[in-house]
């Protein structure tokens, strides 16, 4: 799918939407009716641009640099978050999709807002269904349940704390399973 941006910045599918759905279309004449009044600190006088949309990996970029805000020990010392493992969708509705693993704690569930986003599976949690743990210190990497209401198998077996996962474990979350493969191990650490 090839996005389209325009002139202030939004991002649009233009095989769905001929110009920016959220610009409007410039120069459109339309009649006046009677709408729901919005209060003062909502509106903005007419040609103002409000805002541009940032790009998600420029956004990322200005929040690792916010002061006061957690930054990873890989990520601090490196200046980057770099891949230290993969979960690879072996069954499911993301079959043959990789989702990348990044230092300290991965939170897996379908929204966005998650740092591994499973999107095709409903019976997944929106948020927190399962965290997947890489220990930089001691080079391990550890899975266990989240927030979520579903369960999430290691292997087969429910899991209702935390256990160390290792090269090839299958993890199961709602009707998806996933294959762990480590980056970082004994022959290669960051």
């Amino acid at each position: 799918m090839q996005m389209k941006q325009c002139e202030r910045g939004h991002f649009y599918d233009p095989l769905k939407h001929s110009s920016c759905p959220f610009c409007g279309v410039p120069n459109l004449d339309i009649p006046n009716q009677t709408r729901a009044k919005r209060s003062e600190e909502f509106s903005t006088p007419p040609n103002q641009v409000v805002g541009v949309t940032v790009p998600r990996y420029r956004q990322n970029a200005a929040k690792a640099q916010d002061e006061g805000k957690t930054i990873g020990l890989i990520q601090k010392k490196q200046g980057i978050d770099p891949v230290v493992g993969w979960l690879v969708c072996i069954e499911g509705p993301d079959r043959g999709r990789d989702f990348r693993i990044r230092s300290e704690n991965n939170f897996l569930g379908r929204a966005d807002s998650n740092d591994i986003s499973i999107h095709g599976d409903d019976s997944i949690s929106k948020e927190k269904h399962a965290v997947v743990t890489y220990d930089p210190e001691n080079n391990t990497f550890v899975l266990q349940p989240g927030g979520g209401r579903g369960i999430v198998y290691l292997n087969g077996q429910p899991l209702y704390s935390f256990a160390q996962i290792n090269a090839y474990d299958k993890i199961k979350v709602g009707q998806t399973t996933l294959q762990f493969i480590p980056f970082c191990g004994d022959s290669f650490k960051w």
